[in-house]
């Protein structure tokens, strides 16, 4: 009598991404090239994710205190950047030549205008022409101009995706966005080596003021709730990682029980295990809380 095996959801997600990964994705020769030139991985080190959260960020009425905020994106490009003072952290990022990209969630549970705003009036005061600063979302913004990318994404479950934060927010740069929905959306690392958009991304602030845990991108208001924090990091997957252990435990405390997200988000592993943009396993990921502690999910 052969033992019964209890099939995991972390054996699902493997299996899953195996099977997509091995049997139908086909990564184009240009994209073998360059991850064999430029890997991200590193033996033995670990990506570094930034939590910065603020009990006063958002009022009763969730309005958004952007004094606040700003002391929180600041906080956020010192520890990134190791500098002494924001604009020399902007510096070691960005140069007063480049044409900075900002690229925000744009519409259902959009990323806080005042975080942009921050991000922007920051640039500014660090010596970036205000005119070089621009909204780079969407699927007809001309990225040939733009030399750097800022991705302000807002943390959110996904019905297609599983998550649709750090990783997905590219999705309108391939001009198909349709078609990065197919297979469990595994390919969407992919979007991170197109020609246009490869290298540029200089930082990533994910705005996690108010995330939603089901019934993404569209918000529900019984799945958003007021977190009042920011990550960052300069790494991808470590960030949507992050953010998925977070939106989970939120979703296991809702429900008193475990509620795994849905679909498995095997985009995250796809992109660490095929496009090689990050680390997806925690183990390999040094996460760095600052500022308030209650109900930190992580």
């Amino acid at each position: 009598m052969k033992e019964k095996r209890t099939i995991t959801r972390r054996d699902f997600i493997r299996g899953t991404v195996g099977t997509t990964l091995g049997l139908t994705l086909v990564t184009p020769d240009w994209v073998k090239k360059s991850l064999a030139a430029e890997a991200v991985q590193k033996a033995g080190g670990k990506s570094l994710v930034l939590l910065v959260r603020d009990e006063n960020v958002l009022d009763d009425q969730m309005n958004v205190n952007k004094k606040i905020l700003a002391g929180m994106v600041d906080r956020i490009l010192l520890e990134i950047t190791g500098k002494k003072d924001v604009k020399q952290a902007w510096l070691s990022l960005v140069s007063p030549k480049d044409v900075v990209g900002l690229v925000p969630t744009p519409m259902m549970n959009p990323t806080h205008q005042e975080l942009l705003d921050v991000i922007k009036e920051s640039l500014v005061a660090a010596g970036l022409p205000e005119e070089n600063i621009r909204n780079a979302q969407g699927r007809k913004v001309d990225l040939e101009p733009i030399t750097a990318l800022i991705s302000v994404p807002g943390l959110k479950a996904h019905w297609l995706t599983g998550i649709g934060t750090v990783i997905k927010n590219y999705i309108m740069f391939s001009g198909a966005p349709r078609n990065y929905h197919y297979e469990d959306s595994a390919k969407l690392g992919e979007i991170w080596h197109l020609p246009q958009v490869k290298g540029k991304t200089r930082l990533i602030i994910v705005d996690a003021l108010r995330p939603v845990c089901d019934k993404g991108p569209q918000f529900d208001p019984r799945y958003r709730w007021p977190y009042k924090g920011l990550l960052a990091s300069t790494d991808p997957v470590a960030l949507d990682a992050v953010g998925l252990k977070i939106i989970q435990a939120k979703r296991d405390e809702l429900r008193g029980e475990p509620w795994p997200i849905s679909p498995p988000p095997i985009c995250i592993e796809a992109a660490d295990t095929v496009y090689k943009l990050g680390q997806s396993k925690l183990e390999n990921i040094e996460i760095k809380k600052l500022g308030w502690a209650k109900e930190i999910l992580v």
